[in-house]
């Protein structure tokens, strides 16, 4: 109830394209189901594809062996996101612009990562995988179900089957 209360005060204090992206931001709109905008979703998923390649680079040089398979399955797979996205952007099929660099938090969660070394450093990557890849699942979902722009849209419902794969596959690093 909380979270409706305060999604409708932000409605209502800020704009309706500012509102949107304040509540992608907040999770409000994760919480209640909403599709984000495109230019929400794309800042998300390219940040999201850059902290996953960064910090599997970091896995294949300190990680188990175990960690390396998965870190370089996603070094892999989402270097090809990457490059779908920005493809997507370039031909103008999908009207945003894209980010350059990771968010402070994401940037934040590289450094701890680098600062660490054996298994605190595996249980800390195994960590952070399944929370990134928790938050991936549920961006392309929304924005697969209703997102703005028909291409974007396709793109992310193909991409689901493999994000869900790779959460399934981070969940089980951390058995």
């Amino acid at each position: 109830m909380k979270q409706l209360v305060l999604a409708s005060l932000v409605l209502t204090l800020a704009g309706s394209a500012l509102a949107q992206s304040a509540m992608e931001k907040s999770g409000i709109n994760s919480l209640i189901g909403a599709a984000p905008k495109t230019q929400d979703f794309v800042q998300e998923a390219a940040t999201s594809d850059l902290f996953e390649v960064q910090s599997s680079r970091l896995a294949l040089e300190k990680g188990d062996a175990a960690t390396k398979v998965f870190a370089q399955k996603m070094v892999q797979d989402h270097e090809k996101t990457t490059a779908d996205l920005s493809g997507l952007v370039s031909s103008g099929k999908v009207k945003a612009t894209l980010p350059k660099t990771m968010t402070t938090a994401q940037k934040e969660m590289l450094a701890k990562l680098n600062d660490l070394k054996g298994e605190d450093f595996g249980k800390q990557y195994r960590s952070d995988q399944q929370e990134a890849h928790e938050d991936a699942v549920d961006l392309f979902k929304r924005y697969s179900e209703g997102g703005e722009n028909a291409e974007l849209k396709a793109w992310a419902a193909k991409m689901l089957p493999a994000l869900e794969h790779h959460l399934e596959m981070a969940e089980n690093l951390i058995k």
